[in-house]
């Protein structure tokens, strides 16, 4: 059996005293980066399960899927064992909580582009559509035409467009008007 950490058996014993074996909220000061990794490595151990919220019963959320829904935790009989309670209690509390099967993904090579869904009439896609221009867009043009900061732009730019949605973005510097920045064709 391995060892569990103070943590993990606090949010396991939780668990086992709320009904549906919820796992959520997690202790007072687990949040974040720490919040991640222990629920990550307790997903793996088989520990913890991600099952749909019920939003209608005020259950807390562990994280949001993006299509106005949410998934919360709950603890599986292989977590409870682990801290001691019978597998048989444990399976006729959590039984009707197992989430629906999600549907195996196609299988992708790691080089795929990841689908990217933008919501029309946002900032964000009009930004992309100046990108998209032949000529590209300045920093100070979609600045002028957003009506936010340049530091505003750039984080969008690396963080939300480049990270995040993987979008192939070019940079280079052009006479008279800067860093131009241009959304390759893929």
């Amino acid at each position: 059996m391995p060892k569990l950490t103070d943590t993990q058996s606090i949010i396991l014993s939780r668990a086992a005293t709320r009904p549906g074996n919820l796992a959520m909220p997690l202790p007072d000061g687990l949040h974040g980066a720490a919040a991640k990794k222990a629920v990550a490595a307790m997903i793996s151990r088989g520990w913890l399960e991600e099952v749909d919220a019920d939003i209608r019963k005020g259950e807390p959320l562990w994280r949001e899927t993006g299509d106005g829904h949410g998934t919360t935790l709950i603890a599986t009989e292989v977590g409870l064992d682990a801290i001691g309670i019978e597998p048989v209690v444990a399976k006729a509390t959590s039984a009707p909580r197992k989430a629906k099967p999600e549907p195996t993904p196609m299988p992708q090579s790691p080089d795929a582009p990841k689908p990217v869904a933008i919501r029309t009439g946002t900032k964000q896609a009009h930004i992309i559509a100046l990108l998209e221009r032949p000529e590209g867009a300045s920093i100070a043009e979609i600045a002028e035409a957003t009506g936010w900061l340049a530091h505003s732009v750039r984080g969008l730019i690396s963080g939300g467009l480049k990270k995040k949605l993987g979008l192939p973005i070019s940079a280079e510097k052009v006479d008279q008007r800067g860093t131009v920045y241009k959304l390759d064709a893929a």
